[in-house]
């Protein structure tokens, strides 16, 4: 009998270690969601959204502290986002700074991929910098080009946009994309990497945009956020 008191206890010293580590849990995952990079390091900051999102309070995200938004446009050779020119004109009227993205399917063809760019983005000089997302997605492109074939028609496709737009393109590097294909020493672009929290190296020379939370809670939208702290 003497001998189940301490059971006990540690038992319920157990499971209340159990319930401070997921109270610890929930906090961390809270002050996640909330998290921004310093101001002070990164003056200009701003966010990626898309339809997927849902709507968006422009006004109340540009209160928030984004000073500019990046709309996904267009996608490999047929797909165009619901959302990109009303989003375009509402965030302008919000005094946000505007830029399209490009999510580029290794497996389809430059030209066909640039002719659903420019159909979606107007030449505007207005607009930032257009960025082209780089990532593997085997429901998407099982069978990704060797990297020769990749980055000549990666470069076509480059070429094209930039003669719409006027300016150069940003290029929005995975890790998994980066480590197979080696990019960003090949290709004169700016670069926008991501790593929640913690600033990426992953490209081996320096960034010019960063995704540094992906699950930014606001209340522009319903959902999350991906927040971007632009390098000073």
């Amino acid at each position: 009998m003497a001998g189940r008191k301490p059971r006990r206890a540690r038992r319920w010293l157990g499971g209340a270690a159990l319930l401070l580590s997921l109270v610890g849990g929930i906090a961390a995952w809270w002050q996640a969601g909330e998290w921004m990079p310093s101001r002070a390091r990164y003056p200009i900051q701003g966010t990626e959204t898309s339809a997927a999102d849902g709507a968006v309070n422009w006004v109340a995200l540009k209160a928030s502290g984004a000073d500019f938004a990046y709309l996904d446009a267009s996608a490999g050779a047929d797909v165009r986002d619901p959302a990109f020119t009303e989003g375009l004109a509402e965030a302008r009227a919000a005094g946000l700074k505007v830029g399209a993205v490009h999510h580029y399917d290794p497996c389809r063809g430059a030209g066909e991929q640039a002719a659903n760019f420019v159909t979606v983005v107007p030449r505007d000089a207005a607009l930032l910098p257009p960025a082209v997302e780089l990532d593997l997605d085997e429901a998407e492109c099982a069978a990704p080009p060797a990297p020769a074939a990749m980055v000549s028609e990666l470069t076509t496709f480059l070429n094209q946009i930039e003669g719409h737009v006027g300016k150069p393109a940003i290029l929005k590097l995975s890790p998994a994309f980066e480590a197979r294909y080696r990019l960003a020493p090949m290709l004169d672009r700016n670069l926008w990497l991501t790593g929640d929290y913690f600033a990426p190296g992953y490209a081996g020379r320096p960034w010019v945009m960063w995704t540094a939370n992906t699950r930014l809670r606001s209340p522009a939208v319903d959902g999350r956020l991906r927040w971007i702290a632009v390098r000073p």
